[in-house]
């Protein structure tokens, strides 16, 4: 089974400030558990392309696209909101980040990898079809299904998002498209307070509050993802792979644990097999507690190795 693991230099130079907690040294506590590990050798590495203009404009505003070119500063930072800021280097990150979503989908689709994890930065499920927010500028994961269903010729795509936030952007992007079924579960109250529970008949939202551990965060996926899942019968996963509501993570106030994220890994695996050839394309969004997230992440893809 070839798991491929996509990612650019890019990501590293993207730096929104000392302490802020969108940090490049994320991706260096990933790469580094997974040697400590044992499991960078089972990992195909690619080097992420740029989306371009085109492939963007399938989940954004023309007009939003361009205003973040005009946006892109040559020296210092820009602040598009008080937590969500460019440098020098963040364009080409957010255009390689979206650009290993379309990668990794064009790769199990050809049959190159099962899965596909993408560790980028900087993340993408809060990004709206025409703003840029918490921390995202292009919306990794939607940008991927489109492609799959438009480069592909799916007709039926499943994104996936268990980050401590609700997935906002990709909610407000795919709403009402009956070839993408979008499964969210997520801290409330928390930000970015939104989510209305059952108001489009695509979109399965899965609030829990804080103090939630494993037991709610599984009933919820076996209650409401799984048999939507089922239903839906995608023929390819896409994963918003937020590991912020660990119990260190102090971000948010979910309680989960590694043992979670794998579990939930393991399950979207089996849809996938049943569904939809075994294709799984991951795509990193938040966590913030570099050990918690390294050790979720190293979890997240030895259950695509074990599954």
């Amino acid at each position: 089974m070839t798991i491929a693991y996509l990612s650019h230099p890019s990501f590293m130079a993207h730096d929104m400030g000392a302490g802020h907690p969108e940090q490049p040294a994320r991706l260096s506590a990933i790469s580094d558990q997974l040697i400590a590990a044992g499991l960078e050798t089972a990992l195909q590495h690619h080097d992420a392309p740029a989306a371009n203009k085109m492939q963007l404009q399938r989940a954004h505003d023309g007009e939003y696209i361009d205003s973040l070119f005009s946006a892109a500063p040559s020296q210092g930072t820009v602040w598009l909101d008080g937590d969500t800021a460019m440098n020098p280097h963040t364009l080409q990150a957010a255009l390689h980040a979206a650009g290993a979503a379309i990668r990794g989908v064009d790769l199990v689709m050809e049959g190159a990898a099962q899965q596909a994890f993408c560790a980028v930065r900087p993340p993408g499920h809060h990004a709206e079809r025409n703003r840029a927010m918490g921390f995202c500028f292009f919306n990794n994961v939607v940008v991927g299904a489109a492609h799959a269903l438009a480069h592909h010729g799916l007709s039926r795509v499943a994104i996936v998002d268990f980050d401590v936030h609700h997935g906002n952007g990709t909610e407000d992007i795919v709403a009402d498209n009956d070839q993408i079924l979008f499964c969210s579960t997520y801290q409330h109250p928390f930000y970015p307070h939104t989510a209305e529970v059952g108001r489009h008949k695509n979109v399965i939202n899965c609030p829990l509050p804080a103090g939630a551990g494993g037991v709610e965060f599984r009933a919820a996926i076996e209650q409401q993802w799984l048999p939507a899942l089922e239903q839906f019968k995608p023929e390819l996963i896409l994963i918003s792979a937020g590991f912020d509501g660990h119990l260190l993570d102090n971000m948010a106030g979910l309680e989960l644990l590694e043992s979670d994220y794998e579990w939930v890994t393991q399950q979207l695996c089996r849809v996938a097999q049943r569904h939809a050839e075994g294709r799984v394309v991951s795509c990193l969004e938040g966590g913030y507690n570099l050990e918690a997230l390294a050790r979720s992440v190293v979890v997240h893809i030895r259950a695509f190795l074990t599954d």
